[in-house]
């Protein structure tokens, strides 16, 4: 009846350690979650302020786009009037070539008038000749005529070099008239073209007022999406916190709830031990004998290595944990190590093989140190890859659970509990295990373990 107890009470540990790892699983879990949950809330307050500035910007955007297009509008009116005066001065030196032209006309007129004058002197000079021979033929009766005659030459000269000065000046101003008239048909050349870029500009400058007027449509929408986006990063924010909050209260519960599974695995436990020790044999009677047959090979062949010399006891109990630089995760060695590799772990090899459900035999410290292990659990670590290290290079390396530290501290010829092995990252197997206390010189050192699975 006893026997029969023990092993339900063992199932229970057995199923109680399988929840227990499952709610520590959930746990890590919500706390991962946790963590990156903070990381997204102090994500979304950085959000938050940047959303801020944004709504900021968008205003003075609109702002901005406002002020353009009123500056725009204003720039518009005065150059258009600007653009309408260049062209009526366009027109305006268009004109002038016409009256330019007509001012040439009236130039010939005048020349020609001057070239008749030219011609009236020479007939006029000519007349005064032929009165002052004839007056030579008079004689005296005809001396008064002879005078006039001279007059009349003189006069005659005197209008021919008038003629001929006048002729000069008006063949000067016929060239600067017609080089002037170049030079506005020139101008008119480039008044036209002037006129083709005007129109031009008066396209650009419509087409800038209707992009800044597009502008302040899409400033003024901007701003509504940014005043939506604000509200929606506010109630995000708010949700975040919220779930933040529930987060933490169920990682409490599970915290909670993994405490009392925990109490009743160590009821559990304390039942499936207490059962193990009574006179019936049972399944687990099996790994018991093993154990304590494995733990009092392993305490003769320390105690053969401490009286050949090979040991001291305090090679035995050293506590100076060195870290092995680069293990991950960390490794240990003491001055215990090389012995425990070159005499147990043949026999922790051994052992493990004498029965198909043994996991593996080795040995736990008072501090949860392994200072060996089989030789599959043994490996080299590999650089770069924890997770498969801490389940193929368990030796050395320091683990403790609840019920490994309740069957160092207790007193007992052996504990049967069942327990979670740490595979690391959360993950845990359920194990029922064998621990046979060793002591060297009346000191407790640790644990001779036999791991199987039911």
């Amino acid at each position: 009846m006893l026997a029969d107890l023990g092993e339900r009470s063992g199932d229970i540990a057995l199923q109680c350690s399988e929840t227990v790892g499952f709610l520590s699983e959930v746990n890590h879990r919500i706390q991962t979650d946790s963590v990156r949950l903070a990381d997204l809330q102090a994500n979304m307050a950085t959000l938050a302020v940047s959303q801020k500035e944004s709504v900021v910007a968008a205003q003075e955007l609109s702002l901005t786009a406002s002020r353009a297009g009123r500056i725009i509008a204003d720039g518009h009116d005065v150059i258009g009037l600007s653009l309408g005066e260049v062209a009526g001065l366009v027109d305006h030196v268009t004109g002038l070539e016409g009256r330019l032209r007509q001012f040439l006309t009236v130039i010939e007129a005048v020349g020609g008038i001057s070239e008749q004058l030219g011609a009236i002197a020479r007939q006029t000079r000519l007349l005064g000749v032929n009165a002052a021979i004839e007056a030579a033929r008079g004689g005296e009766a005809t001396l008064g005529f002879a005078v006039v005659a001279d007059e009349i030459r003189r006069l005659a000269g005197q209008a021919g070099e008038a003629s001929a000065s006048v002729g000069d000046k008006l063949a000067q101003l016929d060239r600067e008239a017609r080089a002037l008239i170049g030079g506005v048909e020139a101008n008119i050349v480039r008044g036209r073209d002037v006129g083709i870029h005007i129109d031009q500009l008066r396209l650009t400058m419509a087409e800038i007022a209707s992009l800044v007027t597009q502008f302040g449509d899409r400033s003024g929408a901007i701003v509504t999406c940014t005043d939506e986006a604000d509200e929606d990063v506010a109630a995000l924010r708010e949700g975040l916190g919220a779930f933040s909050a529930s987060a933490s209260e169920s990682a409490a519960r599970v915290d909670a709830a993994r405490g009392q599974l925990e109490t009743l695995e160590g009821l559990a436990n304390a039942m499936l031990n207490t059962a193990a020790h009574g006179p019936g044999r049972t399944r687990n009677s099996r790994y018991i004998a093993l154990a304590e047959e494995g733990a009092d090979e392993v305490t003769a062949r320390i105690e053969r290595g401490l009286a050949e010399g090979k040991l001291t006891l305090s090679d035995l109990f050293d506590g100076n944990y060195r870290r092995v630089e680069g293990s991950e995760p960390a490794q240990y060695v003491t001055r215990f190590t090389d012995f425990a590799d070159a005499a147990l772990r043949p026999v922790l090899d051994r052992r493990t093989g004498e029965d198909g459900a043994i996991i593996g035999c080795c040995l736990i410290d008072m501090q949860g140190w392994l200072p060996t292990h089989i030789s599959a659990r043994s490996q080299p670590q590999r650089s770069g890859n924890p997770l498969w290290n801490i389940e193929h290079a368990r030796n050395r390396q320091m683990f403790m659970d609840g019920q490994t530290r309740r069957a160092l501290d207790e007193e007992g010829d052996f504990f049967l509990f069942t327990y979670r092995q740490d595979l690391g990252e959360g993950r845990y197997r359920a194990l029922r295990s064998v621990f046979v206390p060793l002591v060297f010189g009346g000191r407790r050192w640790g644990l001779y373990e036999v791991g199987y699975l039911i």
